[in-house]
């Protein structure tokens, strides 16, 4: 399955860059981002088979177990493209809220989209190295 990473603003020359670098080239299954204009642009077209996740501080709260545990149902079904989605400053229209398959939040705080792709990337790794029994995550 692929993940694709869908975000408005460009993240230039960056730490923030060179950490999301890190974590999706750690990422064993195929991994995609799309960087979108702040306003405007059109996220590209999606597989009949695709499952979307919007970033949104209104969301829900998973945790990194959680997380696993969608992306394997989501594999598991079929789907052969996870899209997370990470809004511009505004967040999302309430069209894109109420078609997406899952709210997605880190938490009560808002983050700047930077940070958020980071936290994305590294959950996704996170997620993907779960699935794989790898030693990455501990638990308790």
């Amino acid at each position: 399955m692929l993940l694709h990473i869908i975000a408005r603003g460009k993240i230039g020359r960056s730490s923030e860059a060179d950490l999301v670098d890190r974590y999706v080239k750690r990422i064993a299954w195929p991994t995609k981002i799309t960087e979108l204009p702040d306003r405007g642009g059109s996220t590209p077209p999606s597989e009949r088979s695709s499952v979307s996740v919007l970033l949104d501080e209104r969301g829900h709260s998973l945790s990194s177990m959680e997380l696993a545990k969608k992306l394997e149902e989501w594999r598991d079904g079929g789907k052969r493209e996870a899209r997370f989605v990470i809004g511009a400053a505004d967040g999302h229209s309430t069209q894109e809220r109420s078609s997406a398959d899952l709210l997605l939040s880190f938490g009560a705080a808002t983050w700047p989209h930077l940070l958020a792709r980071a936290m994305l990337a590294e959950q996704l790794f996170r997620a993907t190295s779960i699935l794989a029994n790898h030693p990455y995550h501990r638990e308790g």
